[in-house]
């Protein structure tokens, strides 16, 4: 277990990791092009949702960092896929198509990015209907677009005080070197991905989660914080309940970009349910933590809590809405 220097410590690493401040990046951007929460279609989600008839249409970017795509062009592209696929179903959808844009150094510097990209996509079973191509850049860069519906939506605003924090990671995996990636889909039969992935609007639909995320390059920590600021509420995570894989370090786990892993913010009824139909198809689930008022995200072991991040010191994102939003499409 952590003593109280320890977890104070670990705290301040997080608070100052790499992944936690790509994300307070978002502040300046949203700042500049005058986004927030408080917009017709609120900024500050891992989509877009458009209301669009009796449902949501979802619209969804990724762009890949260079080093990545440099070394590991294959999975950069896989990633193309997964995690616009991961974001729309965070958002309780289903894709529907995907689009990219790629530069590169020739075509022979573009062809293993695309056949990542391609095989992610077949496996999940999601069209590529277009893109952008251009092989006579000096560097090899790469972004993919999404489009999905939804027909009730999980969102990073309607998080409450009194819901529980639910984790749901999938465990059968690997850490794919240098990076911080958990991967646990290319080997994975597709049948089986389609399936872990449909999960989430099933939740959705049947109003059994109020709010949701995709665990990103923040790790557990930040997208928690990410929620957090959303929803107006406070968050205190419990180290010792969160699912990790055998042998790896607390610390390394918490900065870990998992291929699949979701934070939701449940109602206490619903607890059981929500995570039974998780570990009905082998991925970890666990209660994990308590959604609170105030405006702080905490880190518990034990007896011992240290603040990670206070939203009234500083924003993380700075796409939170104003005042607290009246919770939507939950029962």
């Amino acid at each position: 277990m952590l003593s109280a220097v320890a977890i104070d410590q670990l705290a301040d690493r997080l608070r100052q990791s790499r992944g936690i401040a790509a994300k307070a990046d978002i502040a300046a951007v949203a700042a500049a092009l005058e986004l927030s929460g408080d917009q017709a279609i609120p900024v500050g989600d891992d989509c877009a949702a458009i209301a669009d008839g009796d449902g949501y249409l979802l619209f969804a970017i990724e762009g890949f960092i260079d080093e990545f795509v440099a070394a590991d062009p294959w999975f950069a592209g896989w990633c193309g896929a997964m995690v616009n696929i991961s974001d729309v179903a965070a958002m309780g959808g289903r894709p529907t198509a995907i689009v990219n844009a790629i530069w590169s150094d020739g075509a022979d510097d573009a062809a293993p990015i695309l056949a990542g990209l391609k095989a992610a996509a077949k496996a999940f079973g999601v069209p590529i209907i277009g893109g952008h191509t251009n092989v006579r850049s000096t560097q090899n860069q790469f972004a993919v677009a999404i489009l999905g519906r939804a027909r009730r939506l999980l969102t990073s605003f309607d998080a409450r005080p009194g819901d529980k924090l639910v984790a749901a990671i999938d465990l059968r995996g690997r850490y794919r070197a240098p990076f911080a990636n958990w991967e646990a889909a290319t080997h994975a039969p597709p049948e089986r991905l389609r399936a872990d992935i449909d999960i989430l609007p099933s939740l959705a639909e049947s109003g059994l989660a109020c709010a949701a995320k995709d665990i990103s390059q923040g790790g557990i920590v930040g997208t928690a914080a990410m929620l957090a600021e959303c929803s107006h509420v406070a968050l205190a995570l419990d180290l010792d309940a969160i699912p990790i894989p055998d042998g790896v370090p607390l610390e390394r786990w918490l900065q870990t970009f998992p291929s699949f892993g979701y934070l939701l913010s449940v109602k206490p009824e619903h607890i059981d349910e929500t995570l039974a139909r998780f570990r009905q198809r082998g991925i970890a689930a666990a209660l994990v933590g308590d959604v609170m008022a105030g405006t702080t995200v905490e880190i518990r072991a034990g007896s011992d809590h240290a603040t990670v991040w206070d939203f009234a010191q500083q924003p993380l994102i700075g796409c939170g809405p104003a005042q607290p939003p009246i919770r939507r499409g939950v029962a």
